[in-house]
């Protein structure tokens, strides 16, 4: 085979990656909606719709942790068929009828199958990527990812929400996804990297990226997991609510392409605190916007969302300018834990505290962790000296929505 057509192979098996992920994004976005506004809706105990977002993050954790030993045992193809097997049972147990415990099982089990797909999917791209295209190729998964979310959110929109269509369409899709997948020639890359966590060289390295990557975790899911429930609580309806969701993901691009593209050509510290100011300053005009100005309340939102994870993507540029390469992989490891942890505690924390202080708890938290994220950026901006542009990394586009897992196997390239 030439090497023309070699590289064409490639550029085709990638596509059909980014194919199937974009089907599970799909699937993913419709439940994201479906589940919290169904359980705001449907009479369940008030803490029940948190308990949801937070057990998809608590799945995330058990996901990261799991998903080496399970693809180093059967390889990544049966894996990814196996966790998205994962995703349909946990649909179905939402098909069976609203029961607010079996709903948070299921998401939990969902967050299981989320991290396990976004780890093989990152590695299987890292591995089959040329050097010249792989960040551009990285940059197009998590677009297309964190757009399909959006589009799964607005097909949540027509369909009714008081049968289980939602759950039967995400079945759909997802067996949809196994399709590229199972078809593919792309040959099975090496296993990735075990799981080696070491907060030690983290902080060391660079204590900005570390606290930045916790705060992502833990803004992101807020934000993203509590604005449907929020929205339902607030008598907003089924079509608007998935409107919305579908607008949010749009800030990825609007907002973090400039933000990121900035903290190229400055020190990314100054650029992470005008991030974390403009956080609290949309959501300060998020607890004053009425669902009466929808328009304008989307646009917030819009921007709200863009920059939370415009956090994460830029932190994690932050972690590469001052981490060795050797060092990528615990690095990589470290921040997938300490993302995964974050997103499961600060939900937690806001599923407790919404019985006490309401349902816009999520927007005080949020204001609250941007603050103090932005002035700990503060206080270490004064204390060490601005990484040279020269020893930069490149910004990608990334999303906190989908953890960065494809350094776990930096090591392992494909052959130039």
């Amino acid at each position: 085979m030439t090497g023309e057509a070699q590289r064409a192979s490639s550029l085709f098996s990638i596509t059909a990656i980014v194919v199937s992920m974009t089907f599970v994004a799909i699937g993913n976005g419709i439940m994201l909606a479906y589940v919290p506004y169904v359980l705001s809706q449907a009479g369940a105990p008030s803490w029940t719709p948190g308990a949801a977002v937070t057990a998809i993050a608590f799945g995330g954790l058990v996901g990261c942790v799991i998903a080496g030993p399970v693809i180093r045992r059967v390889g990544h193809a049966r894996a990814f068929s196996c966790s998205l097997a994962l995703v349909i049972i946990a649909a179905f147990l939402v098909a069976l009828g609203v029961n607010p415990i079996l709903w948070i099982l299921a998401r939990g089990l969902y967050g299981v199958a989320g991290n396990a797909n976004f780890i093989i999917a990152q590695s299987w791209l890292n591995h089959a990527s040329d050097n010249r295209w792989r960040g551009k190729a990285m940059s197009f998964f998590y677009m297309a990812y964190v757009l399909g979310l959006g589009v799964g959110a607005w097909l949540f929109g027509r369909m009714p929400a008081d049968g289980n269509l939602a759950p039967l369409v995400t079945i759909f899709v997802t067996t949809i996804a196994l399709l590229p997948i199972g078809l593919t020639k792309l040959p099975t890359p090496p296993a990735p990297a075990r799981v080696s966590v070491d907060f030690a060289m983290a902080w060391r390295n660079s204590p900005v990226a570390l606290i930045g990557v916790l705060a992502a975790g833990g803004l992101s899911m807020v934000v993203q997991g509590f604005t449907p429930i929020y929205a339902a609580t607030n008598k907003v309806g089924q079509a608007d609510v998935a409107l919305l969701m579908f607008v949010m993901q749009f800030g990825l691009i609007f907002v973090q392409y400039p933000l990121g593209t900035l903290s190229d050509r400055i020190d990314r510290r100054i650029v992470l605190i005008a991030t974390c100011l403009l956080i609290a300053g949309t959501a300060v005009v998020a607890l004053f916007v009425s669902f009466q100005a929808f328009v304008i309340l989307m646009i917030v939102f819009a921007l709200w969302a863009g920059a939370v994870e415009s956090v994460y993507s830029i932190a994690n540029a932050h972690a590469n300018d001052r981490t060795d390469p050797e060092d990528f992989v615990p690095l990589a490891s470290t921040l997938l834990v300490a993302w995964s942890t974050s997103a499961t505690l600060v939900p937690l924390a806001v599923t407790a505290l919404t019985p006490v202080f309401g349902p816009k708890t999520f927007i005080y938290a949020a204001m609250a962790v941007a603050l103090a994220y932005a002035a700990f950026v503060a206080q270490r901006l004064r204390l060490r000296e601005t990484v040279p542009p020269e020893a930069r990394e490149t910004f990608e586009i990334r999303s906190a929505q989908v953890p960065n897992a494809g350094a776990l196997v930096e090591g392992e390239k494909a052959p130039e």
